[in-house]
This record gives C-alpha cells, sequence and structure tokens, in this order.
C-alpha cells in the first residue's frame, strides 16, 4: 500500500483539485509513492471542523498517514456584524481549534508530519466586485472580510506552529510579495486564480523537500519499466510474493 497525504481544509482545500489546483499538482508529484486525499469542506470554519476529527481520523482504527495539511482561517476570520457573521470564530478560540486539531493527530499517529497553512490575503475590492456579479444592487455594501482581520488569524497560525514546533506555511505574506497579487492570485478575492494554487504548491514542496518524506526520497509503488525485463519480466516482480 502506498503511504497517504490527507488535505485537511476548507474550500480552498476542497477546490484543490479542480483545473490546476494545488492538490492536484502535489498528487502528480507524487505519482506512484503516495496516495493525496481531499478532506476539503467549503464553508467550514475550525469550530465545525473539530466534529469531523474523529470520523476522518478515527483513533479507534489508527492509520498513519506520512503527511496532514491543516488550512482553516479564511472562514474563522468572518467579520462579526456582516453577512458571513456565522462563520466568525474568535482569534483567541481559532488558535485553541488548531491546537485540538494537532494534538488529536499526534494521538492518532505520533509519526505523521503535520504542516499548517495561514488562510491567503483578501482582496477586499475583489469580494465586492465578486458580491455584485451574484446580486447586483442588492450586494453587500462592505466586504464580509478584510485583509488586516485575516492577517491577524495567519499570526495565529503561526505562532501556534512556532509553539508547536510544527512546519507552517506563511501564504498571507507569500502572495502578498508580488505586485498585483490581488487580481494574479485570487479570482474573488478570496479564492485561487491557476496562478495562486501555482504558488502555494512551490511553497508546500518546499517544506516537504526538507523533510524525510520528499517526493525523490520516497520508493515507486512498483518497479519502473525500465528494470523489467522482456523476456523474464516475472523476476522484477519476485518480491511482491515473499
Amino acid at each position: 500500500m502506498r503511504p497517504e497525504i490527507v488535505l485537511f481544509g476548507d474550500s480552498l482545500t476542497a477546490q484543490s483539485f479542480g483545473s490546476g489546483g494545488w492538490g492536484a499538482a502535489l498528487a502528480d508529484t507524487y505519482s506512484r509513492k503516495a496516495d493525496v486525499l481531499v478532506r476539503g469542506y467549503g464553508g467550514y470554519n475550525t469550530r465545525w471542523a473539530l466534529f469531523l476529527l474523529h470520523h476522518i481520523f478515527p483513533l479507534d482504527i489508527p492509520k498513519a498517514p506520512i503527511v496532514v495539511t491543516i488550512f482553516f482561517g479564511a472562514n474563522d476570520a468572518a467579520i462579526f456584524g456582516r453577512t458571513s457573521e456565522r462563520q466568525h470564530v474568535p482569534l483567541d478560540e481559532y488558535k485553541d481549534n488548531l491546537k485540538k486539531m494537532v494534538n488529536h493527530l499526534k494521538e492518532y499517529s505520533p509519526t505523521t508530519l503535520v504542516i499548517l497553512i495561514t488562510p491567503p490575503p483578501v482582496d477586499e475590492d475583489g469580494r465586492n466586485e465578486y458580491a455584485r456579479s451574484l446580486y447586483g444592487d442588492k450586494a453587500r455594501e462592505l466586504p464580509e472580510r478584510s485583509n488586516e482581520v485575516t492577517g491577524l488569524y495567519a499570526k495565529q497560525c503561526l505562532e501556534l506552529a512556532k509553539e508547536m514546533g510544527l512546519l507552517a506555511i506563511d501564504l498571507w505574506s507569500k502572495l502578498q510579495e508580488t505586485e498585483g497579487w490581488q487580481k494574479k492570485f485570487l479570482r474573488d478575492g478570496l479564492h485561487f486564480t491557476p496562478e495562486g494554487n501555482v504558488i502555494l504548491h512551490q511553497e508546500l514542496e518546499k517544506v516537504l523537500n526538507e523533510t524525510s518524506v520528499s517526493a525523490a526520497k520516497l520508493p515507486l509503488d512498483f518497479p519502473h519499466h525500465s528494470e523489467i525485463d522482456g523476456k523474464s519480466p516475472e523476476k522484477a516482480f519476485q518480491y511482491l510474493s515473499l
């Protein structure tokens, strides 16, 4: 059986296997070496995601994925008092919820490499444009998220990673390093364009390449075709019967 990599998060993870998605790119990177499983739940915040932990990672059926990414915060950071306030999770609770997820994973599989990913930045004008494209004159006047507030959640995510000795990707900062990031990396002010997906995939590969579970260090599941003798192919597969 090939090892597994589990991507756990909200819509930014759920959409990661779409055309040009970062999850699909990761699956390609680990082709024939590990299976990449998407466990993404659009609209979810960390409070709601906690209800899923025991079902996705059941303690009574321990399984050891080699990597789990935790990618929440975009919905937790929805501003209280605006149109998406039911998704809002206070900053301290957000950090505590992430900690609960990590602790659960450590109990589920102590050997699993856990990687935290911060929420991406928010293009407030892009969010408003998207709302107007859907609702016209009935669209909200104020964005339901702001880049400043989301940055606070990203900071909490990074602080937790440091406190718990985890690897982390500061996506909130990384995307903003590029001029014009708002339209280049985000298609609706929040979700990724193909270019945005590329950046996250690249950052994830950088992190993984420094670990023992980089794609380069994992063996193929079955022999490469160049190792198969055309006249006696069974020799290449003898080890399977041992």
